[in-house]
């Protein structure tokens, strides 16, 4: 990695003994010491490491052990932590004011700018959280259709709605289950719950259901089962047949959302599939540029539906927050600038490359994939899994080796790589990482397989 004399990079010897301690402390005051439970590290093991600051592509911990991040805050710093025109727009933002309960100038330039990019949305509603746009959407799919039933996919998060917080039984279409305890059974009652990438469940879905369902909701490149792809057949039969029987298709586009395209994953669609789009479009990460900021878009025929024009009721108090619009315009702003996407690509398809081939050269199975500024592998237990290519829905990533995984993240972590500390998160690439940063990480790579 790059020398920097401010922190020690991570290494097989640098404990962490104020993280160990800040998180004892947390967790007498905090459920399970975070808020948020995959930064527990109860997925891998071990103590999560407390962050005290970020720059460029690194982090530094409570003990001063510097890493090349590649969380990325789970995806929204797609041009690293501490970029200077953003600091600069947040800082001109705080001085006016944190935040008003009123209209914004700002609000309307970061809507045009979203919808200057997104064909397929005619207007935008700005909300806090990516968990909030997707619900607001569910309910304005339902509103505008009059239908009550959805469709999700195992494996694919859409925030922790209670409606979404469902599994897949056995089965073809078998409704959901709740999957968290204060969840009642009748609430995900009318959650239609399918395997990602399965046609032929999908037309039976819809071939049974098609006259009450609502939407259908799809992260397009999904980001909580690691990295999986919807395949372009599966994709459009999908928008077939939502067409067909008049559901609206709704791309979950939190995590993919300007970090694999400049136009999106739907983008990368319409590109292979003339015409494609989606009916509504769920945004947050990159937008918000790591400030608590989403949103959810799509025509102007069904986003009036929503209040004040419609019965469809939607509303938050710092929804359009000033100082978040401005992270999030001044993010959008600078990832339109020429060449800035082919060169994110470059090093993300670099580092992907990298890792597998230093996997093969270790004799490891590992198989990978990426996109713009996201990327994912997974550790196949035969070489042979998934016909030797990548796993396409949650039952096969649930069969690849975890243990593996935990072995891996637990050796780049001590040599100062810091990757998603769950084997269904997918990774970022940011434009602050260096040729040396992916240099160093292949490096640890190596030395980390080399070791078991």
């Amino acid at each position: 990695m790059a020398d920097d004399p401010s922190g020690t990079p991570g290494s097989p010897a640098s404990p962490a003994p104020r993280s160990a301690a800040l998180f004892e402390r947390a967790r007498r005051v905090i459920p399970g010491g975070v808020n948020s439970p995959v930064r527990a590290f109860r997925a891998v093991g071990g103590t999560p490491r407390f962050i005290q600051r970020a720059q460029g592509a690194y982090l530094w911990d409570a003990d001063g052990q510097r890493y090349i991040d590649y969380i990325g805050s789970w995806g929204p710093m797609i041009l690293g932590h501490g970029h200077p025109a953003v600091l600069d727009a947040v800082e001109k933002a705080a001085r006016d004011g944190f935040s008003f309960g009123a209209p914004t100038e700002r609000e309307v330039e970061l809507a045009e700018e979203i919808l200057k990019l997104v064909p397929s949305a005619e207007q935008v509603r700005l909300v806090s959280s990516g968990t909030e746009a997707a619900m607001s959407a569910l309910r304005l799919a339902r509103g505008a259709t009059g239908r009550s039933k959805i469709v999700k996919f195992e494996g694919c998060y859409h925030g922790h709605a209670d409606a979404l917080l469902v599994k897949a039984g056995s089965g073809l279409a078998t409704f959901g289950h709740p999957t968290s305890a204060g969840v009642p059974p009748e609430v995900v009652q009318h959650t239609l719950v399918l395997t990602y990438n399965d046609v032929s469940e999908l037309e039976a879905a819809f071939d049974a259901h098609g006259r009450e369902i609502a939407c259908v909701m799809i992260e397009p490149i999904a980001g909580n089962m690691n990295f999986v792809r919807a395949s372009l057949p599966f994709m459009k039969r999908l928008r077939e047949l939502c067409t067909q029987h008049g559901a609206l298709l709704v791309f979950d586009e939190v995590m993919s959302g300007f970090r694999v395209a400049l136009g999106s994953a739907q983008s990368l669609y319409a590109r292979d599939l003339p015409g494609f789009q989606p009916d509504l479009s769920v945004f947050g990460k990159v937008i918000g540029g790591g400030m608590p900021l989403a949103a959810f878009a799509g025509p102007r025929a069904v986003m009036e539906q929503l209040a004040p024009l419609g019965g469809v009721y939607q509303a938050g108090t710092l929804s359009g927050n000033p100082v978040a619009t401005a992270c999030g315009l001044a993010t959008l702003k600078e990832i339109q600038k020429p060449g800035f996407f082919e060169a994110l690509s470059a090093s993300t398809h670099s580092l992907t490359t990298g890792l597998l081939a230093a996997a093969q050269e270790a004799g490891v199975p590992m198989v990978g994939d990426c996109e713009g500024g996201m990327f994912g592998f997974f550790f196949p237990k035969h070489a042979g899994d998934f016909g030797g290519g990548l796993p396409q829905n949650y039952p096969q990533v649930m069969t690849t080796d975890g243990a593996r995984f935990n072995r891996f993240f637990h050796a780049m972590l001590e040599r100062g790589v810091y990757l998603a500390p769950a084997l269904y998160e997918a990774g970022f690439v940011s434009a602050a990482h260096t040729p040396a940063d992916i240099k160093a990480t292949l490096e640890a790579a190596a030395a980390a397989f080399a070791a078991g």
